[in-house]
């Protein structure tokens, strides 16, 4: 882990211009405008605001309430974004996201998490079924196996051997909408409901280490077998402790074109604020995309958290969300500036 994070963070921190890193707040003040006052860093001060909570979509404010809990405690980054995206894991009117979640085109639910630390180690699950929490199992994978992934019928085995209970995560609710799906089997998803596929959480505690974790049931009918970027390291969610952190939700095939949360945090190592490392990779996004036939149907959204406690998002299109959770301001949903209407 150490040789990785040598390599990873050669490039000095201290050439952030650290006085351009403003926090996206929901006061009517653009994020990247320099009269931006909440949590902004000016040139000189060494402040960090923390703990802070980041997290997507309208079901980030329960999540980040659960996760706060445990930062006002004295609890770990870690800890906290691990419980907080646990409640939409849970939440059986979620639908993108674990027990709840809408199934592939052959009607299994199937589920993929990622977990990472301030110390660069991190764990994954992916293409897991009938274990409703795969954000824990995620975790276990990190702390008890010399692995990063594991996967299908190999992550099942692996998370009944560490004590997860086997359940059928179908809802009725899902199921209803599935067999409503048959009767057109088109995969043509409708933005911002059967393709957002993800909770994605950033923290920072009161120590200044970061974490995050992304966890999803997947685009709604996906190919058997489909993973998405959500348990990959570098696409759904990437950190560096010296740096910041970010995440990603939407489609997750253009997420990996781009390993976007890793490139997210390369460009807040270059001196660009949360936001504006948000902005310029959906910006490349939708470059990509432009004359594909899919683009009917993208949306994409970043979220980041730098090493200063400052935030930011943006998306492609309008519609997402995502929730903040700190000390000045409490928990709050916030709309996600977008590059297309």
């Amino acid at each position: 882990m150490i040789d990785r994070r040598k390599f990873i963070t050669k490039t000095a921190l201290g050439t952030v211009a650290v006085g351009t890193l403003y926090s996206c707040v929901d006061n009517g003040i653009k994020p990247h405008d320099p009269q931006q006052k909440n949590g902004a860093v000016k040139e000189g001060e060494k402040k960090v605001k923390k703990p802070v909570l980041i997290s997507t979509w309208n079901h980030g404010l329960p999540a980040n309430e659960e996760a706060w809990k445990t930062l006002k405690n004295g609890g770990s980054g870690l800890d906290a974004v691990e419980a907080g995206v646990k409640v939409a894991e849970a939440d059986p009117k979620v639908s993108s996201v674990g027990y709840g979640g809408w199934p592939d085109r052959d009607g299994k639910v199937t589920l993929d998490a990622c977990i990472m630390d301030h110390e660069f180690n991190c764990g994954s699950v992916a293409f897991l079924q009938n274990i409703k929490h795969p954000i824990s199992v995620a975790r276990k994978v990190m702390e008890k196996t010399p692995h990063i992934m594991l996967v299908g019928e190999g992550a099942k085995q692996f998370a009944l051997e560490q004590g997860f209970k086997e359940e059928n995560l179908l809802t009725p609710e899902a199921e209803k909408a599935y067999r409503e799906w048959l009767q057109k089997s088109e995969y043509k998803p409708v933005i911002n409901i059967e393709n957002h596929d993800t909770i994605s959480m950033l923290a920072i505690d009161e120590n200044g280490d970061l974490s995050g974790a992304c966890t999803t049931s997947g685009a709604a009918w996906k190919v058997h077998g489909r993973v998405g970027d959500s348990p990959i390291i570098g696409a759904g969610l990437f950190l560096d402790n010296e740096v910041g952190s970010a995440a990603a939700t939407g489609l997750g095939e253009a997420v990996i074109r781009t390993s976007g949360s890793a490139m997210v945090v390369e460009l807040m190592r270059q001196g660009k604020s949360p936001y504006e490392a948000c902005k310029e990779i959906v910006e490349r996004i939708h470059k990509i995309y432009r004359n594909r036939p899919d683009l009917e149907y993208l949306q994409i959204g970043f979220i980041a958290l730098n090493k200063q406690g400052e935030y930011g998002a943006y998306c492609l299109r309008p519609g997402f969300n995502y929730a903040v959770y700190d000390e000045e301001h409490g928990n709050r949903l916030i709309d996600g500036e977008y590059e297309i209407s």
